[in-house]
């Protein structure tokens, strides 16, 4: 997180087909980049096995303050919020959005949420929209499908390329029906 004015801690949540090569790859690469490795192993241990990347946390808070840099202002149009991720995070050459794309943004700018923050929905797997495309590729395009308001949590949604978003819950959830009986069986979880 050099590149953002933030200090960097690199957390190796160690899982149990974890391999010393690997681990061992991981502090080699941190040691490189200048940025701290810590050892995490919460998953076995719990929050014992957390403790100590929570001291290297604190002590960086303490000793190494950060130097925030926001992508965008609040006030920029949301489709150059969107273009500003894209190009300044996922080193796109540009977005692609079509005219429907482009003028339900002006709407929500027009209905007083044009300062809102936008919240980028793509794949995990890539900084561009091809989950195929590993590493860090760049000059690629960002293409936009769809743009949600999230007028509650305040920020909008911008769905791009093919990826499914979670749907919501049902109106009674599945949670209503589980029980515990009186011989200490739980029943309804299908």
């Amino acid at each position: 997180m050099k590149g953002f004015g933030l200090p960097a801690i690199v957390s190796i949540n160690r899982f149990s087909a974890d391999s010393e090569a690997e681990i061992a790859l991981v502090k080699e690469l941190a040691a490189a980049a200048g940025v701290e490795c810590v050892l995490a192993d919460h998953w076995a241990d719990g929050g014992a096995g957390a403790a100590e990347l929570a001291r290297t946390v604190v002590k960086t808070i303490e000793t190494q303050p950060a130097q925030l840099a926001l992508l965008y202002p609040d006030e920029m149009k949301l489709l150059d919020k969107v273009r500003a991720v894209a190009q300044k995070l996922y080193g796109a050459k540009d977005i692609a959005a079509e005219k429907s794309v482009r003028d339900q943004l002006a709407g929500f700018e027009a209905a007083g949420f044009g300062k809102l923050p936008v919240c980028i929905a793509k794949t995990q797997f890539s900084f561009s929209t091809d989950a195929n495309a590993k590493g860090a590729p760049s000059d690629h395009i960002i293409p936009i499908r769809e743009v949600r308001l999230s007028a509650g949590a305040e920020f909008v949604v911008v769905v791009c390329g093919d990826i499914m978003t979670m749907p919501g819950l049902p109106r009674v959830p599945a949670a209503n029906n589980i029980a515990v009986n009186a011989e200490g069986r739980i029943t309804g979880l299908f």
